[in-house]
C-alpha cells in the first residue's frame, strides 16, 4: 500500500500538474479533497534550465494516498508511479527524488562543519569521537565485505574521502590512509582472483577518489602515532620518581583519569588495522613467501581484537544510557553515533543500479566476522605447500565447509594459482606425474605436448572454480564436465594409437616414455573427471537442492559416480605400488609409503561412501515401493523430468554412458526390505568405517567425517530391523550425523510404544495409579488400563483402593 510521502516531492510536469479528476479514477471519494488541495500547489514554479518547470506536488500526493486501497497506485494523464519507480531504477537522473540527502554534494558537507577538523576543541571529546569512528569503518569494511558498495560503506566517511583535510591532525590522518591502503589491497586481491559475483564483495569503485598516492606511507605514520601513544601510556602508568622523563610529552588528552584507557583503547585499534594489512600484503607474496610472516600478524590480529571488545566497558562508561538492543546494533563500541559519515554523500557512485538502503553489520558482529576471517586466513597460511594435488583437493573441500568469505577465497585461489602452476612453481604434468609415481624428467618434450598444455588449463580452471561461492562452484563444475568429458574422448583416441605404435612390451631404459605417461595420465584425468561429478552431486546438499522424495535417484547417482570413481583410484594404487616396486629394483630407490597408504585409505574411503549410497538407494526404493515414503511423483513434474533436471549436466557429459533413467527405473523398482544387500551394504560401510577410523587417527578433520559415516551406518542397520517389524510405520530421513548421507528417523511415538521400564524398586510418580500406567501409552483407553492391571496381577489390589484408578 503506498504511504503518504514523509518529505516534499518534486515531479517534472512540464509547467502543469496532473488534473485532479485523473490522479486517482478508482478513488471518487477523494475528488474533493484533491479540489481543495489543488489550489496550495499552485505557487510559482522553479525552472531548472531545460525548458522544463518543477513544481510542487507533495500535499496533491499526501490527498491521494490518504484513501488508496492495497494494491491501488497513484495514476495520472501525465503522471504514473509505476514509470516513475521505473525510472528511478534505471538511475534517469531525473527521477532521484526517491533518495533522500543531507547533502548533495562533499564540499557542501564540508562548508557546513559536518566533518569538522579537529572535531572538537576539547581533546577529550575529540579521542573519544576519532574512537567511534574507527569503530564505525570497522562496520562498515565488514558490511562492504558482505556484498555493498564502498561509496556507501567506508567511503561514506568524509574523513576517508578527503584524508588531505586531516593532514593537521596525525592520528585521524594516518590511521584514514591505512584504510584507504586496505581497501586497496583487498580489492586489488578479489579483481585478481576473479571469484567475485553479486552476492560477493564490490569491487566497483565508480569514481571514488581511491587511487591516492599518499596512502602508502599511511602505514608510516600510523607507526609514528603509534609510538606517541605508547609514550603516553607509559606516562600516565609511570611512578612520581619517573615522571621526570616525560614531563616534555603532552598527553593524550586533558583528563588524567582517563588517559590510560583512551591510550589503550586507540592502541588496540591502530594496532589491529596496522597488523591486518601487513597480513594482506604478506599473503600476496609469490610462492607463498610470506605465509609463515602473515600467520604471525594473524596472530597478533586476534589478540588485538580480543583487546578492542575488553575497552568497551571503559568507552561507554560516559555514554548515556541506551537500551540494550540499541547498543547490541550500535556500529561504536560506545553507543554513540560518529560523525562525518553520509551514506549519500556519493549516490551518483554507488553503482550502475538503483541505490538501495544498507543496513550496517553491528561494530560486535563486524568483530566476529573479522575474527572468523582472520582463522581462515590462518588457515591458508598453514597449509603445507606440497605438490600433491589429492592434498590440495581435499584441502579446498574441507577449507570451503567453514562457509569462507571472498576474502579469504580470493586469497587461496591467488596461492594455488600463480603464473599457471600451483603455487607458481611446480607445473601440473609435474603433479600428474607424481601423483602416479612417474618420473617425467627424461622426457623433456612432454610438457609441450598439446594435450598436457589442455590438461594444465583444464586445471587452472578447476581450482579456480572450488574457490568460488558453493551456487557458483556448482553452476560452474556442472559446466566444465562436458570440457572434460570432450577432452576425455579426444585423449583417449590419440592415446589409444600411440600405444598401438608401441611395438615392443617394453621400452629402453633410457627411451622415450611419452606413450606410457600420457596413457596412465589418461586413467588419472577419468578419475578426476568422476571426482569433479561427486563434487557436484555433493554440493547440491550443501544448497539443499534435492527433496526428500529425490533421496533415492540422488544416492543412485552417487553410487554410479562413487564406485567408478573408486576403481579408478584403486587402479592408480596399483600403478603407484608397480612403479615404485620397479624402481626400487632398478637403482637405490626409497619407497615413499606413507603416499601409498594415504592413496589407500582414500580408495577404503570411497568403496564405504559406496556401500553408503547403495544401501540407501535400496532402503529408499523398498520403502517408496511399499507405500512407506512419498514417491518423486509431483503435479507439475514427473519423475523422469526431474531426474533430467538434476542430472542433465552429468548425462551430457556421459557420465553413466548408458541411459541412466532407465538403469535406475530397472534397479529400484523390485526393492523390498526384506532384501538382503540392505544390510550386507550397511554393515560393510560400518566395517569399513572402523578400519579407516585407524589410518585417519592424526587428522580429525578426516576422523570426524568417517565417525559420521560409521554412524549413519550404524542407525541404519536398526532402522531397518524396526521398520521390518511394522511396514505401517512412517519414515523420515535425516542429515545428522554426516552432510551428505542421510540417517533413517523413524517415529518417536512408535519407539516408545516398543519399549518398557521395569524398575528394581517399586515405586509410583506423584499421580494417580491410572496416570502411572498410561505412562507407557499415552494414548490408551481405560479398558487398556484395566487389561494391564489384570496382566500384571494387580487389578485386584487396585479394586479395593477407596479411588480405584483415579
Amino acid at each position: 500500500m503506498v504511504k503518504e510521502p514523509d518529505r516534499e516531492i518534486a515531479l517534472n510536469c512540464s509547467g502543469k500538474c496532473p488534473a485532479p479528476d485523473t490522479i486517482n479514477r478508482q478513488n471518487p471519494s477523494i475528488q474533493g479533497d484533491l479540489e481543495e488541495e489543488s489550489s496550495s500547489i499552485d505557487q510559482e514554479p522553479r525552472s531548472c534550465g531545460d525548458n522544463s518547470v518543477w513544481a510542487h506536488v507533495s500535499p496533491l500526493l499526501s490527498a491521494a494516498c490518504s484513501d488508496l486501497n492495497e494494491g491501488e497506485l497513484i495514476h495520472g494523464d501525465n503522471f504514473n508511479l509505476f514509470a516513475a519507480m521505473s525510472a528511478l531504477e534505471i538511475m534517469d537522473p531525473k527521477m532521484d527524488s526517491g533518495m533522500v540527502s543531507t547533502f548533495y554534494s562533499i564540499d557542501e558537507a564540508i562548508e557546513s562543519g559536518f566533518a569538522p577538523v579537529p572535531i572538537s576543541s576539547d581533546r577529550t571529546v575529540d579521542v573519544q569521537c576519532i574512537i567511534d569512528i574507527m569503530d564505525h569503518l570497522l562496520a562498515c569494511e565488514a558490511t562492504w565485505h558482505m556484498g555493498h558498495s564502498l561509496a556507501q560503506t567506508v567511503f561514506s566517511c568524509i574523513y576517508v574521502l578527503r584524508p588531505e583535510r586531516t593532514s593537521s591532525h596525525a592520528l585521524l590522518h594516518s590511521f584514514c590512509r591505512v584504510i584507504r591502503a586496505t581497501c586497496r589491497a583487498l580489492v586489488s586481491v578479489v579483481s585478481d582472483a576473479r571469484t567475485n559475483e553479486e552476492e560477493d564483495l564490490f569491487t566497483m569503485t565508480y569514481g571514488l577518489p581511491f587511487n591516492g598516492d599518499e596512502d602508502g606511507k599511511g602505514l608510516l605514520l600510523l607507526n609514528a602515532v603509534e609510538e606517541t601513544i605508547c609514550r603516553q601510556l607509559r606516562a600516565c602508568k609511570a611512578t612520581s620518581s619517573k615522571r621526570r622523563v616525560f614531563e616534555e610529552l603532552e598527553p593524550l588528552q586533558t583528563n588524567p583519569q582517563l588517559e590510560e584507557g583512551f591510550c589503550k583503547a586507540l592502541l588496540c585499534r591502530i594496532r589491529f588495522r596496522k597488523h591486518f594489512l601487513h597480513a594482506l600484503n604478506c599473503m600476496r607474496r609469490p610462492q607463498g613467501r610470506g605465509l609463515e610472516l602473515a600467520r604471525k600478524h594473524i596472530a597478533y590480529c586476534i589478540a588485538e581484537l580480543e583487546s578492542v571488545l575488553s575497552s568497551v566497558e571503559f568507552l561507554s562508561l560516559e555514554t548515556v544510557e541506551n537500551g540494550k538492543n540499541e547498543m547490541e546494533e550500535s556500529t561504536t563500541g560506545s553507543g554513540r553515533h560518529p560523525i562525518g559519515f553520509d551514506p549519500n554523500l556519493n549516490k551518483r557512485l554507488s553503482a550502475p543500479t538503483p541505490p538501495r538502503a544498507i543496513k550496517l553489520l553491528s561494530w560486535k558482529k563486524a568483530i566476529d566476522y573479522y575474527v572468523k576471517l582472520l582463522h581462515n586466513l590462518d588457515q591458508i597460511c598453514a597449509f603445507k605447500l606440497e605438490p600433491d594435488l589429492d592434498a590440495v583437493l581435499q584441502f579446498v573441500v574441507q577449507f570451503q565447509k567453514s562457509r569462507p568469505d571472498l576474502v579469504a577465497r580470493a586469497h587461496l585461489q591467488l596461492l594455488l594459482v600463480q603464473d599457471g602452476k600451483l603455487y607458481g612453481r611446480d607445473t601440473f604434468l609435474t603433479i600428474c606425474a607424481r601423483s602416479l609415481a612417474l618420473d617425467v624428467t627424461k622426457n623433456h618434450g612432454l610438457h609441450l605436448n598439446e594435450y598436457i598444455l589442455q590438461l594444465n588449463q583444464l586445471m587452472i580452471n578447476l581450482l579456480k572454480i572450488l574457490c568460488a561461492n558453493t551456487p557458483w562452484q556448482r553452476r560452474k563444475l556442472g559446466k566444465i564436465l562436458n570440457d572434460w568429458s570432450i577432452f576425455n574422448v579426444q585423449m583417449g583416441i590419440t592415446v589409444g594409437h600411440m600405444m598401438q605404435q608401441v611395438t615392443t612390451p617394453r621400452t629402453p631404459k633410457n627411451g622415450d616414455k611419452s606413450a606410457l605417461i600420457l596413457n596412465h595420465i589418461y586413467g588419472w584425468l577419468e578419475e578426476q573427471i568422476h571426482w569433479v561429478a561427486l563434487r557436484f552431486l555433493v554440493l547440491g546438499f550443501d544448497l539443499k537442492l534435492y527433496s526428500p522424495s529425490e533421496y533415492c535417484m540422488v544416492y543412485w547417482y552417487m553410487y554410479i559416480i562413487l564406485w567408478k570413481l573408486a576403481e579408478k583410484a584403486h587402479f592408480r594404487v596399483l600403478i603407484i605400488v608397480h612403479t615404485e616396486e620397479r624402481k626400487a629394483k632398478e637403482e637405490d630407490y626409497s619407497r615413499d609409503m606413507a603416499r601409498e597408504d594415504r592413496i589407500s585409505l582414500w580408495v577404503l574411503l570411497l568403496k564405504c561412501q559406496t556401500s553408503l549410497a547403495q544401501g540407501l538407494t535400496v532402503m529408499i526404493a523398498a520403502l517408496r515401493n511399499e507405500g512407506m515414503c512419498s514417491k518423486s511423483q509431483g503435479p507439475f513434474n514427473t519423475e523422469n523430468e526431474k531426474f533430467v533436471q538434476h542430472f542433465g549436466l552429468l548425462q551430457k557429459a556421459s557420465l553413466p554412458k548408458y541411459d541412466a533413467y532407465e538403469s535406475f527405473s530397472e534397479s529400484t523398482c523390485h526393492a523390498r526390505l526384506d532384501y538382503l544387500p540392505v544390510y550386507e551394504c550397511f554393515r560393510d560401510a560400518q566395517k569399513m568405517a572402523k578400519e579407516i577410523k585407524v589410518g585417519y587417527a592424526n587428522d580429525p578433520d578426516k576422523l570426524a567425517e568417517v565417525v559420521g559415516l560409521e554412524q549413519v551406518a550404524e542407525h541404519n542397520i536398526i532402522a531397518v530391523n524396526l521398520l521390518c517389524q511394522d511396514r505401517c510405520l512412517k519414515v523420515s530421513f535425516e542429515f545428522i550425523h554426516h552432510p551428505h548421507f542421510a540417517t533413517a528417523v523413524l517415529q518417536e511415538k512408535w519407539l516408545w510404544s516398543q519399549m518398557g521400564l521395569v524398575s528394581q524398586e517399586p515405586a509410583l510418580f506423584a499421580t494417580s495409579i491410572k496416570e502411572n500406567i498410561l505412562s507407557g501409552k499415552k494414548d490408551a483407553t481405560i479398558d487398556d488400563v484395566v487389561e494391564a492391571a489384570k496382566a500384571s496381577d494387580a487389578h485386584t489390589f487396585i479394586s479395593q483402593l477407596p479411588n480405584v484408578y483415579e
